[in-house]
């Protein structure tokens, strides 16, 4: 097993306080370069990805997403390109698009924290007003939002081990004990 690779996964949290520092454009970039390498299913890449870095813009996307409680220094919207699902013929039911945009949010996430940033995902926002702020295209639809900055020295701390459940609590084997 590959310990940087479990030590990272362990050690992702979700960052819910943020300096107001901005993050460099090569920065953001190779965090965004990952998402290519999240799973995909057919390896199709049915989604696209809105970056808002500018300060009004965000207090803007904050103000129509009531669980974006960080004040990040950037975010990354995740959207569903429907243009691509229809072209691969995929019915619009088809529930694996949506598994897609999580593979994605965690790639990124893992990614953010590798390179030393904070991170945390939105899903509690209004899609018509983040659709009509980023000025998106009917084909895309957003789905996600994660929120980047650089961790505030009194960000809440991770929750404890002894808070948290083991996975043996979380799995049964074979069949539903």
């Amino acid at each position: 097993m590959n310990a940087a690779i479990l030590q990272a996964i362990r050690g992702r949290r979700v960052v819910r306080r943020m300096t107001a520092e901005r993050i460099p454009r090569a920065e953001l970039e190779a965090v965004l370069a990952t998402a290519r390498f999240a799973p995909s299913a057919g390896n199709r890449r049915l989604q696209r990805f809105v970056v808002v870095q500018d300060p009004t813009m965000l207090h803007l996307l904050r103000a129509v997403a009531p669980g974006m409680v960080q004040r990040p220094a950037a975010a990354v919207v995740i959207c569903i390109d429907w243009q691509r699902v229809d072209r691969f013929r995929l019915p619009r039911t088809n529930r694996g698009v949506y598994l897609d945009v999580g593979a994605a949010m965690q790639t990124l996430l893992l990614a953010a924290h590798a390179t030393g940033l904070g991170a945390g995902p939105v899903t509690s926002f209004s899609k018509a007003a983040v659709r009509v702020l980023l000025n998106l295209p009917d084909h895309l639809s957003p789905e996600l939002l994660i929120c980047l900055g650089r961790p505030a020295a009194d960000d809440l701390a991770p929750m404890r081990a002894s808070q948290r459940l083991t996975w043996q609590e979380l799995v049964d084997w074979e069949r539903f004990a």
